[in-house]
């Protein structure tokens, strides 16, 4: 349960909060850049409002989107998003995160295929454009559970997450099998362009495999110690995934910058024990991947949602887990992060991420990070579970706080199951039913 409640009812009343916390929200009050175009090498977007990568946990076995999951994303494309990043889809069986996540092979992907085309044909039917869809192709790593069981695949044994999700010496990936994964990023690359995707995102955040290898100091081997070593693997994904980009398919990346766990376990933090942010090898690693390998557009992100959700997702309850701070001090550390990777590369289309948290008020902290520089476009999950029809909702000047995300974690709640997640109050059917047994089976 969090202390901390949201009881803004202006900007005003959270401009004053941000500044006794000591931080400071790019809000704006007119939101019109939300709707303006933007482009970013081949990565063309109709307008600066994206839908975030938030797993619905509703895939049929053989990794296709049953019906569940494409109700979801044609409501998301009647709403006007002008990008829809889709959830993670698994690169390998064994790298699921659960019996129901996204799984594209060469068997399935015409199934992918028809969705993207419904998809595209909903948005240009209600909002006369396609939106740009991205496939975001994972391993679950630490995180994998392809059958009942967890099955964790890890890059090193971590002290503070092996807590709550335990491991031991066996689950460490070896140098061969994590070589093996270039080659399977390929493929994903691959087969996303042959189902109708129009980028590709090699993922590495929240601490799935390639997000935890960032952090991999204590790893002997090809894979650890040094930045090359710790990046080979994202790297080299990368360049494999490359080899099937076009003019109208592209390779884009996205990036935790920020773990929020002292050293040697965390990255993107100060190497004196403590939590202060530290972004020099962050943004020399997005450095890299925009001038030595021209990725052109890459999201911010932070935190790993599994063990340290405030950071990633600011809440105002949850299941599970306390806020150790104020969701307003998450949510500036998330963005003034985002704002030192623009400012070292103007040029790169940088992507910012966990606007929720702010409800009504989430679109003017978009539009205003956009106009401060901060970022180019900004990509919104919980919001979208909520009201998949918010773009239109800002496009069309319509602010109803109670269309908006209440930060509840309930979503979070149900895909904590592994099967079927949205939001409880605003969709509820089927999401409520499904809270419900959730909940009774825990008295």
């Amino acid at each position: 349960m969090s202390k901390y409640k949201f009881d803004y009812k202006t900007l005003r009343d959270v401009q004053d909060k941000a500044s006794q916390l000591g931080v400071a929200l790019p809000l704006r009050e007119k939101t019109d850049i939300l709707t303006t175009p933007y482009q970013a090498g081949n990565v063309a977007l109709p307008n600066r409002m994206g839908i975030a990568p938030m797993e619905g946990f509703d895939a049929n076995p053989d990794g296709t989107p049953s019906e569940y999951t494409s109700e979801r994303y044609l409501k998301y494309a009647g709403g006007g998003a002008g990008l829809i990043w889709y959830e993670a889809v698994s690169i390998v069986q064994e790298g699921c995160s659960c019996q129901h996540q996204l799984y594209l092979t060469e068997k399935n992907l015409d199934a992918f295929k028809r969705l993207n085309d419904k998809i595209k044909e909903e948005s240009l039917r209600k909002n006369g454009y396609a939106p740009y869809l991205i496939m975001q192709a994972n391993h679950s790593g630490r995180y994998s559970r392809p059958g009942e069981k967890a099955a964790p695949i890890i890059a090193y044994r971590h002290p503070e997450i092996e807590k709550l999700r335990p491991a031991d010496d066996s689950c460490i990936a070896t140098d061969d099998y994590l070589k093996s994964l270039e080659e399977k990023f390929g493929e994903a690359s691959r087969l996303g362009r042959k189902a109708g995707f129009d980028a590709i995102d090699v993922k590495a955040c929240h601490g799935y495999l390639l997000g935890e290898l960032a952090s991999a100091y204590t790893r002997k081997g090809e894979y650890g110690g040094s930045f090359e070593n710790r990046f080979r693997l994202l790297f080299n994904s990368i360049l494999s995934a490359q080899q099937s980009e076009t003019k109208d398919y592209s390779v884009v990346a996205r990036i935790g910058i920020y773990d929020q766990y002292a050293y040697p376990y965390g990255f993107g933090v100060k190497k004196d024990g403590g939590l202060e942010p530290d972004y020099e090898e962050p943004v020399r690693l997005i450095g890299d991947l925009h001038k030595k390998l021209h990725v052109p557009f890459i999201n911010i992100t932070m935190g790993d949602p599994h063990v340290q959700p405030h950071v990633t997702r600011p809440f105002n309850r949850d299941d599970m887990f306390d806020c150790p701070e104020d969701p307003l001090l998450s949510v500036a550390r998330m963005y003034e992060g985002t704002a030192e990777v623009k400012k070292r590369y103007p040029e790169l289309g940088v992507s910012a991420s966990a606007p929720s948290y702010l409800r009504q008020f989430a679109p003017n902290l978009a539009a205003g990070a956009i106009e401060a520089g901060v970022c180019d476009q900004v990509i919104f999950g919980r919001l979208a579970f909520a009201n998949p029809d918010f773009p239109n909702d800002i496009k069309n000047e319509r602010k109803d706080a109670k269309k908006a995300c209440y930060a509840c974690s309930k979503c979070t709640t149900l895909g904590r199951t592994g099967w079927l997640a949205g939001c409880v109050l605003h969709q509820q059917d089927p999401y409520l039913k499904r809270y419900r047994e959730i909940m009774a089976n825990k008295k």
